[in-house]
């Protein structure tokens, strides 16, 4: 039994870098392949044990509320119609009455004000934070991975990865203390350092376990890295009270919030699937040998 039940999802961004798809479709219902972005988290989630979901949104997100809703109309249509499939697949994105719980954010200032807007539901329960736009591709989920750890652990907990030294500027950076194969132990997080400057290379994707202190440190918070509300600022304020981990989990990370992220992502599972990969393949080596797709 996991001993961490709900999980925040930030999910008010405008979605800009995919404008003008986004000005009506939120980028977390973006498909990558045939699911929304937002599925592949909440799959996660509920793998790792969660069962109550926030979702901390913003205006014209209602195709969210919806897409976990119940569609009886289209239920009945599709089973009418005996489409089997496709009923099964709608019926493994609803989640049971009242697990999901919505909180406004009216003006965009940040992750960490995101975050503290959910304290009335989290409560004094540590809890997850994904950022659906970071789909991480594991055996076992990273979130479960996570949890695993922070069981015997406690503390902050975030998600960890070796990224360049030219690519600091644009993460949270671990300034590590001492760390075993997977497991960091970190004095506190530096927000986009200057990579002459950055303490480590080992940077946080869009995975955090948190203690209920944080919401103190989020209460109190002054604007910080690009006059936001920073979710790094809170745990290092943290740091002195409560341990800080970073776990490098297995897996493969995909930035979905990017639009070459999130062709990356797409071309990489669909090469993983049994009814779109031996052609994908065939189709992508034709297309970087310079000659036209084949003729079905």
């Amino acid at each position: 039994m996991s001993h961490v039940k709900i999980a925040v999802f930030p999910v008010a961004g405008l979605g800009t870098r995919f404008l003008p798809a986004t000005k009506s479709v939120p980028k977390e219902m973006l498909p990558l392949i045939d699911r929304p972005l937002i599925e592949y988290a909440m799959d996660e989630a509920r793998e790792a044990g969660i069962e109550e979901f926030v979702f901390v949104t913003s205006g014209g997100k209602s195709a969210l509320e919806n897409h976990f809703g119940a569609a009886p109309e289209l239920e009945r249509r599709l089973r009418s119609g005996g489409k089997t499939d496709a009923l099964a697949a709608i019926e493994r994105s609803r989640l049971p009455e009242g697990a999901l719980s919505f909180v406004r954010q009216e003006v965009p200032r940040g992750l960490g004000h995101a975050v503290g807007l959910a304290r009335r539901l989290v409560g004094n329960r540590p809890f997850a934070v994904m950022l659906p736009d970071d789909v991480i591709d594991a055996p076992r989920g990273c979130l479960r991975q996570m949890v695993e750890a922070h069981a015997v652990h406690g503390g902050h907990m975030v998600a960890a990865m070796e990224v360049p030294q030219e690519a600091v500027r644009a993460y949270g950076i671990l300034d590590v203390a001492e760390e075993t194969a997977r497991l960091a132990r970190a004095r506190g997080l530096v927000e986009k350092p200057d990579p002459a400057l950055a303490p480590s290379r080992l940077a946080v994707v869009g995975r955090y376990l948190l203690e209920p202190s944080i919401f103190d440190r989020l209460a109190n918070a002054v604007p910080g890295a690009g006059g936001e509300i920073q979710l790094t600022d809170a745990i290092n304020a943290d740091a002195r009270r409560v341990p800080v981990h970073g776990l490098r989990f297995e897996g493969e990370r995909f930035d979905c919030g990017s639009v070459p992220g999130y062709l990356e992502a797409t071309v990489a599972f669909a090469l993983k699937r049994a009814d779109l990969g031996s052609d994908l393949a065939r189709t992508l080596r034709q297309r970087l040998a310079g000659a036209p797709r084949a003729a079905a």
